[in-house]
């Protein structure tokens, strides 16, 4: 016990507060603080993802138009997620689907799935050697459908400015079901401007769209506040296990890294020889996936000996009519007849 203090949150602990007015009103947040300068919000009833990240004092995420939203304002229609989409440090997308709305086996499928909007059941917090550690349980069940959970910790050092997020995803139905997670992770002024330096040690990087192809050469290059501007999105391939994206301020001496493992982030670190057999459909004029992480899938599909076809769809996008056409539905009853039986 420090002598020189009363209570352990002069220094650094974790506080529950509710907010007031306004769309937010009611959400639980916790804010955190480590000591050394390091301060998180939390947002239990938004899946325990990070509205605010702050370093002695200066903003360094990104909070959008629509500030705080409790998940009763949630639309899950089409890109209504847009309407709640805090955006802060994190926001976790999932479990059903990333990225368009699209419709898959009959269910329609929101923009980035519901998972952000889904409030925690349990939170807690204890203190151990020089953590402050947060747990978080997060479930996307229905009844006669998939039941998810996502079991979260956020493990905050007391000794230095870092923090780590642990994630696990449970199937506690009785179905095999797809899953998919994307960490939406945002920036904010005065950290990012047109004068930060963003580093990411990629092996490669692939434009998302003819409009990113454009201006590849200057992806790591930020810009000034632009009306009407088109956002450019790229993917990055990292060599190893290490995956690291970074961004500094020199104007504010100030910046941040964040690690992750770029092999198990990856679906072609999943692919075993166990995996049943696959089937690729994929739009040639799909903007929100490049065609060759399709191609690259199914290679390492057929590299591990696993039963796979690859379908182009001329003119589709993601998740369009044209998946519908007689011909495309032909090839699937072939697949299907043919792995009957032997699978």
């Amino acid at each position: 016990m420090n002598p020189y203090i009363g209570h352990d949150s002069q220094l650094y602990g974790v506080e529950e507060h509710r907010l007031v007015g306004g769309k937010g009103d009611g959400m639980r947040i916790l804010e955190v603080t480590n000591g050394k300068g390091m301060e998180l919000v939390i947002t239990p009833d938004r899946a325990g993802d990070i509205a605010r990240l702050r370093f002695r004092g200066i903003n360094m995420s990104y909070l959008s138009p629509c500030g705080y939203v409790a998940p009763a304002y949630y639309d899950s229609t089409g890109s209504n997620w847009l309407k709640s989409f805090t955006a802060g440090f994190l926001t976790t997308c999932g479990l059903q689907a990333v990225g368009s709305p699209c419709t898959d086996e009959g269910e329609e499928l929101p923009l980035h799935g519901s998972i952000a909007n889904q409030p925690c059941e349990q939170v807690c917090w204890r203190e151990e050697d020089g953590l402050l550690v947060l747990h978080m349980l997060v479930k996307d069940e229905v009844i006669f459908g998939r039941k998810l959970r996502l079991e979260r910790e956020i493990r905050v050092s007391t000794l230095e400015n870092s923090f780590e997020i642990h994630d696990v995803i449970r199937n506690t139905g009785d179905r095999v079901e797809p899953v998919e997670i994307l960490y939406h992770m945002n920036m904010g002024y005065p950290l990012l401007d047109e004068d930060s330096r963003i580093r990411i040690p990629s092996a490669d990087v692939e434009p998302r769209d003819g409009h990113a192809a454009e201006d590849i050469e200057n992806w790591m290059h930020m810009e000034k506040p632009t009306a009407g501007y088109q956002e450019r999105c790229y993917y990055h391939k990292f060599s190893g296990r290490e995956g690291q994206a970074s961004i500094y301020q020199p104007k504010l001496n100030m910046g941040l890294a964040i690690s992750f493992d770029a092999e198990e982030a990856s679906a072609l670190y999943q692919v075993t020889s166990s995996a049943p057999p696959h089937m690729i459909l994929h739009g040639t004029n799909d903007h929100t996936v490049p065609m060759e992480q399709s191609v690259a899938y199914y290679e390492k599909l057929v590299e591990q000996g696993v039963r796979a076809d690859l379908i182009e769809i001329e003119r589709a996008q993601h998740g369009d009519d044209l998946f519908c056409q007689n011909q495309v539905k032909d090839k699937v009853i072939a697949f299907m007849r043919g792995i009957a039986g032997s699978w």
